[in-house]
């Protein structure tokens, strides 16, 4: 079952995945948004992707891999996770290759997401913390309806001073958000 548009899909990470996950990981730039703090080895990412398999009710977290359809280019990744099944809901989080940003590949993603958290897994709420200062993602939230339901104040700790986060949350519908996604098999 694929996730998808007609410029990208998302799925399940693979074996093969290693080399983009190791690069994107350590990327220092997406650490106070990962809320990373040392760089991940090639061996703890390849133990990743051995348990990547795991359902999501036994994990509690699921990412998938956001590709473009011309040429099968990973160029970033899609998340769920604080997985709550009996109470329906989700963190999401997105991150999107630099080069790949900006031309709408993460809204179309998000949005592949969402329907396939409002179908398949039925959920009913996705939430996200987004820091004050990302406008690129602050912009992306808004975009697809999610309510900004609150500010944590100095938040996060940067190398640059304290972070403030901006938290959303989005009511999905069982129709699921996005009109152009589909589930093909």
């Amino acid at each position: 079952m694929l996730l998808q548009t007609h410029r990208l899909f998302l799925r399940a990470p693979e074996p093969t995945d290693l080399d983009f996950l190791y690069l994107f990981e350590n990327d220092t730039t997406l650490w106070p948004v990962s809320l990373s703090l040392a760089p991940f080895s090639k061996e703890v990412l390849r133990q990743y992707l051995e348990n990547a398999s795991l359902d999501i009710y036994a994990a509690r977290q699921l990412r998938l891999m956001v590709c473009l359809q011309q040429g099968q280019t990973v160029i970033g990744t899609v998340d769920l996770f604080d997985f709550e099944p009996l109470h329906r809901r989700a963190g999401v989080g997105i991150a999107v290759m630099q080069e790949y940003r900006g031309k709408g590949y993460a809204r179309e993603a998000l949005q592949l997401l969402e329907f396939y958290a409002a179908q398949v897994l039925q959920l009913h709420q996705l939430s996200c913390s987004v820091t004050a200062n990302n406008g690129a993602s602050l912009a992306l939230f808004r975009q697809l309806n999610y309510t900004q339901v609150g500010v944590r104040q100095d938040w996060l700790k940067t190398p640059t001073g304290w972070q403030d986060v901006v938290e959303f949350q989005k009511i999905l519908s069982l129709g699921g958000s996005s009109k152009d996604a589909q589930l093909t098999g």
